[in-house]
This record gives C-alpha cells, structure tokens and sequence, in this order.
C-alpha cells in the first residue's frame, strides 16, 4: 500500500498548527531570544522633546562602568550610506525617507532614539542609560490634527476618486451631513517589537520580528551598499505584529548600527512605552461624510472627505476612501483625502488599514440615513446593493454579501427587534441592535515556490514568508498535501528565512491568495516531473509510491520551483472579501456603561483553507473591533506632544470579560476567478465595518448617535 501517495483531502479541515508544539513549550525562539556568543544588549535613550536638536549628551559617567561597551549618538554612530534614499521595497503607501537613528541632531518627535546605551548585560546598559544626559534646544512643536486641518495637503499619491457629479447628494430629497472622527489606535502586540545583529565582514546577520524578512533584507542591503545575498534575516516566530513590523524600525537600525560599533552582536527590544511612539500606529482622521438619498431609499450621491495625520518628514497614505469606492450603487461619488504633517512619528498599517477606520464614517452614515427615511438598515443596504464594481467598472470575481445578510439576519433574528430607538429595555438595562456590511480588497500578488521531494517520500516546503500568528506555515502544508496527494505527516516547511524563495509580506489580507498559490502550482509542478518520470499520467501516479519512484531512478531527490502570480483575471474583475456583522449591545441605563453582548458575523472570504485559523483569524479582528467600538484611544497632551496613557493600564484593551458570545459563519463558496485555489482575503474582512455596527446598536439601545470613538461614558452621559 503505497501511504505517502493517500491524499486524506486536508484542505478545509481543522488542521492544528505546525508550530504549536514549539510555541506551548516555549522552544520557539523569537527575535530577542537567540543566545548567541558575546551578545551585547542595547538600550535606547529616548529623546524628552517633542521637536528641536541635541545641544549636548553627557555619556562620561555611563561609559566608565565596567562592561559598558559603547555610548552611540550622532556624534559616533557608524554611517548609514544609503540613508537618503527611498528604498525600492518600501510599501507603496508611504512617501519620504524613513526615520533612521543618530544620523544627525535632529528631533522630530517624542521619544524619539537620541542615544543608545550597549553593555554586556541588559540591567547594566539600562542602569548606565539612567546615567546619560542629553541638553537639548526646544521648538515649538503641533501634534493636534483637528487644529491643523487648514494646513492639509494632497498625498504625493493621491487616493481622491470622483465618479458622476460630485454634487449630486446636494440635490436629493433627503440629505445625511455628518463628521465622525477615530482616535490614534495603538498595536500593541503581546511580544514588544526586537531585533538582533551581528556582522561578519560584509555579510550582516539579523533576527527580527519581521512581517518581512525579504523586505527588510532589500532595504538593510540599500541601505549598506550590501549585495541581498549578503544580509541574513531570521524571524520564523513573531508575537503579533497587525501591521507593526511591515517595515523598518529605529530599534531594527539601532541594533545594526551598534553591531557595527562594537563588533559584537546586538540585542534591543523595546519597552512598551516606546512600543507607543516608535513603530507606528492606525492615525487619527477626520471624516466629513455627505449622503443624499431619493425617499424610497436609492443612493443618489456621496461626497467623503477625509483627513489623517503623518509625520513632516514622510508620508503615510491610508485606503480609507477604499470603501466608499465600491460598496453601495450609487452613480455618484466624490471622495477626498488629505494629509496633516505633525511633529509625530509616522502611522503605518493597523489591521484594515485606511477601511477600518473609513467603514466607520460610512457604515455609521449609511445608517443614520436608513433611520432618516424611516427605512430598516438591512433593507436600505440590500436596496443599494452594488451588482458590480463601479468603482472600477468590472463585474466582481464573485460576490455573496446578500447571503452574507441573509444567513447573519437570520441566526441573528434581526426580524424580531422592535426598531424603534430606546424601545426594548430589561430592568435597568437598555438593549440594543446594529448591523453593518464590511468591504475589503482581495489581492494575489507575485510570490515564488519550492517544494522537494526525497527518495523517502517526506516533502519539503521552503518560503520566506512570515507567520506572525496567522497559520501561514500550515495552511501552506494542507495545500501542498492535497495537491501531491501525500499525507499530512510527510510535509514539512521551513519558513520565514531570506534564503528561501521571495514570499510578499505578510499583511494585507493576501498570503494565502500570493504564496498558497504558488505552493499549489509547484506541487503541480512536481506532480508533472514525478509523472513524466514515471512515464504515465498524472492520474496513474495515485498508484505509485514516490520514494520507491526516486529510488528506482536512482535519485535522492526532486525539486519544482515555480513564480505565481495573477493573470488578465487582476485587470478583469474586481476580487473583494465580504461581511455583514450584527451586534447586541447593554447599556446600563443610569451609568452608561456599555457591553457588547451578542455578536454574529457571517464572511465571504472564498474557500476556507483551515477552520479552525480561519476561525482565530475572524474572531481576533471582532475582538479588537470591540476595543476600537468601546476602548482603543491614543490620547496625546498637546501641550507636551506626549502619550499620556503609553501603557497597558492607561490605554484600554479588551479582556476576557469583555468578550461575548461570538458566531461566526464563512459562505464557504470558492473563488476559482480570485486565485487557482479558490481563496479571498480573510485576515482582516470581519473588522470591516464593525466599530459602525457597536455604535449603530448603542443608537438603537439609547437614541444618541456617537460619531467619536470609542463610545465612552462622557459621550453617553
């Protein structure tokens, strides 16, 4: 019987991790646990102005301890050669030059690196950090994005779209003028952001939390005049990251440079107070929406204007026009964004980046207008339905939101709510109901494969891509399994290494959609070579024992490499993952306090690789839509250009406690035009409009529509 040729189809199957052992027995190193020999440990001193330059730093007393082996500032750090420029890695939605450590005497936000402390243990270089004094000359400084809105300008890549007359919501009978606004919201992943380098002659060695490790090998590599091949990055562990770690960081920069000074290799991971202001965060934006709609509920226009904050020196642009683009049928559309250069450090991606903070305006608009026209939520949306995608005027690669409606409606028993607001109430507390639908893009883009297979029947998968939780590493094994027609158990994959095959970063909701297909098109790959050595079709191959194939010819082992990428389908049909989230909420009606209580959420994300990731995946994105809804806020004193809640007790996070009930339903219906394995997005499609939902069902329960977030009791009171 030949058992490594029995596909068990485990494809959409529960699959529990590759890499769980590892992470529940506490052997999965991450980027600041390599014991390497000489490790050295660096601390960053981080700058006490908001905006201005380094007059003096005083180091004498810190270098004079025993084991301390290096102060870096400005005034000594190695140098950075390619430092001006734009890395051509850099992610398209940023603009500038990257922030890169003591590379002059400028500050340009809070906490920004003005020094680093390195000594052979980590308790020296922090106490020898407390010994170190910086002067500075202060500037006047503005962090505040609602006082600069006149001094916004347009993106150096524009997102702005019209479509049809921008004024046609100005002539419709009735008409939705509001501003909603979300806060900073901070990642604040369970491992800190850390890096670990050393050099060796010109080859540079890095262990990083890393949603990249070819990113960050292309940039590190242009940044020192280095051949790719010669930077080696590491980072098959990552404790979180949302978009935190898809590019470079001070600290990545801090412990390459010191590597270099003192020739040894270089630990630093941050504290979570820089974790607050070093390696980005989901901006602040103002969001001025506009909706006119005929009395029976048909769209007639939109206009949105929307404002984010970035950094003076780089920009960062958010998709938070995206949805409004092609969620609803309406001939016409206006939309606007704009950027306010503050003295911050820049944004960058948080899971949705741009949709999820630009689906709040929208969804929480197109209810208020439901509401207006007296008209069910539901049926308003179902009415204005978009059948294709206008926004690029192609049909949609498959769209099944209507039964995302239908299936959330009825396990939600959204027909049975009274909807008039403030209407149902149990006791002291006043219940109420929301909904909202949620868009975001489903990409596939260039990746390559490698799979090998040996004359004892095991297969090895090699990729670079980065699993920073998700279940990369074995939803990539279930695809190669089914596709060979091997068992599970004789799969094995290395990952997140820059020596193998380029994967593209691990964001954006298009891994599976890039990498899942090229492991699938290389296993095919191989099936054909294993065949044609075989001399017999493929079909003829479930009968063959492929060890025993390579023994007999005399081979150890056989390898298919392939590129994937998408076809005429990317320009012929637009490819999105849907949502439709229904929410409970209590609201207590003397304290205000508020608690989501009931969630049911139903996906169209294609086909479901692995249940039970898909699954983490969905309900990870509802939990922090909860923190968004009710918690999640960035608070700055503007006087002082400084986070005042820059921890874990002060900025609020959901807990335990704080999570209901939560269903969760995938469609299920494979997308054959999105990608050769039938996939969508799915890593970020369930927080899509959720924020809008919490905040729709607190109108229901209370009568008050609150456009700020998060929905805290002042708001309510």
């Amino acid at each position: 019987m030949n058992q490594n040729n029995t596909s068990q189809g485990f494809v959409g199957k529960p699959i529990k991790r590759v890499e769980g052992l590892e992470k529940v027995t506490g052997t999965a190193k991450y980027a600041a646990e390599y014991p390497l020999k000489d490790l050295a440990y660096g601390v960053i001193i981080s700058s006490k102005i908001v905006k201005g330059r380094i007059l003096e730093i005083n180091s004498q007393q810190a270098e004079q301890l025993p084991g301390v082996l290096a102060v870096i500032s400005h005034l000594n750090s190695p140098e950075v050669p390619g430092r001006d420029i734009s890395p051509a890695s850099a992610i398209p939605i940023f603009s500038g030059n990257e922030f890169k450590p003591f590379q002059n005497d400028q500050i340009r936000f809070n906490l920004q690196p003005a020094a680093m402390v390195i000594a052979d243990t980590l308790q020296l270089a922090q106490y020898a950090a407390t010994l170190v004094s910086v002067r500075y000359e202060e500037e006047a400084h503005e962090t505040d994005l609602e006082k600069q809105l006149e001094f916004a300008v347009k993106p150096d890549k524009p997102s702005d779209y019209l479509r049809g007359d921008a004024s046609a919501w100005k002539h419709a009978p009735v008409i939705l003028e509001q501003e909603y606004q979300t806060p900073i919201q901070v990642h604040n992943a369970m491992e800190p952001h850390a890096a670990t380098a050393y050099w060796e002659g010109e080859h540079l060695f890095i262990f990083n939390k890393t949603q990249s490790v070819k990113t960050t090998q292309q940039q590190f590599a242009q940044y020192f005049n280095l051949k790719p091949e010669n930077v080696h990055v590491h980072a098959p562990f990552v404790g979180g990251a949302f978009g935190s770690s898809s590019r470079m960081w001070p600290h990545e920069m801090a412990a390459v440079l010191g590597a270099k000074k003192v020739k040894r290799p270089v630990q630093i991971a941050l504290s979570r107070e820089q974790v607050f202001n070093m390696v980005g965060y989901r901006p602040h934006s103002v969001q001025k929406y506009n909706i006119g709609a005929h009395a029976e509920g048909k769209i007639l226009g939109i206009n949105h204007e929307a404002y984010g904050l970035t950094s003076r020196y780089e920009q960062f642009m958010e998709r938070i026009l995206d949805p409004t683009k092609s969620m609803y049928n309406t001939a016409n559309i206006n939309s606007v964004y704009k950027l306010v250069p503050l003295d911050v450090n820049t944004p960058c991606p948080a899971r949705g980046p741009g949709e999820t903070s630009g689906s709040f305006a929208m969804e929480s608009a197109v209810d208020e207008l439901a509401y207006q026209l007296k008209m069910d939520p539901l049926e308003f949306r179902l009415k204005n339905f978009a059948e294709t995608d206008l926004n690029k005027n192609v049909p949609w690669s498959s769209n099944h939101l209507k039964e995302c409606y239908r299936i959330g409606a009825e396990k939600f028993g959204w027909q049975q709510r009274n909807s008039l607001p403030g209407s149902t109430k149990i006791g002291e507390i006043l219940v109420g109901t929301g909904m909202s639908a949620g868009i975001y893009k489903s990409e596939r883009t260039p990746s390559e494969a490698s799979l090998k297979i040996f004359d004892d029947g095991k297969v090895l998968i090699q990729s670079s891509v980065s699993d920073n939780g998700q279940g990369s590493a074995t939803i990539l094994t279930q695809i190669a399994a089914d596709a060979l027609g091997v068992d599970l158990s004789q799969i094995q994959i290395e990952w997140a290494d820059s020596k193998f095959p380029m994967a593209p970063p691990q964001y954006g909701s298009h891994t599976t959609n890039s990498i899942g297909s090229a492991i699938y098109e290389a296993a095919l790959a191989l099936k054909k070579k294993l065949a044609d050595l075989n001399q017999s079709s493929e079909a003829d191959l479930k009968r063959i024992d492929y060890g025993f194939l390579l023994k007999k010819h005399n081979l150890k082992e056989l390898e298919a490499s392939v590129e994937s990428k998408p076809g005429d389908e990317k320009d012929q049909y637009s490819s999105k993952s849907f949502c439709a989230n229904f929410v409970e909420v209590q609201i207590h009606a003397e304290t205000r306090e508020v608690k989501v209580t009931r969630v049911v959420s139903v996906i169209d994300c294609g086909r479901i690789i692995n249940h039970q990731t898909a699954h983490s995946q969905a309900l990870g994105s509802i939990v922090w839509g909860i923190g968004i809804a009710l918690m999640e806020e960035g608070i700055i004193d503007h006087n002082f250009g400084r986070y005042v809640n820059n921890n874990l007790t002060d900025y609020h996070v959901p807990v335990n406690a704080d999570v209901p009930n939560i269903e969760i339903h995938f469609i299920e219906k494979p997308d054959d035009i999105a990608t050769p394995i039938g996939t969508k997005g799915l890593g970020e499609i369930a927080l899509i409009g959720f924020s809008a939902a919490v905040a729709n069902a607190v109108f229901h329960a209370t009568g008050k529509r609150i456009r700020q977030l998060p929905i805290t009791l002042d708001k309510l009171l």
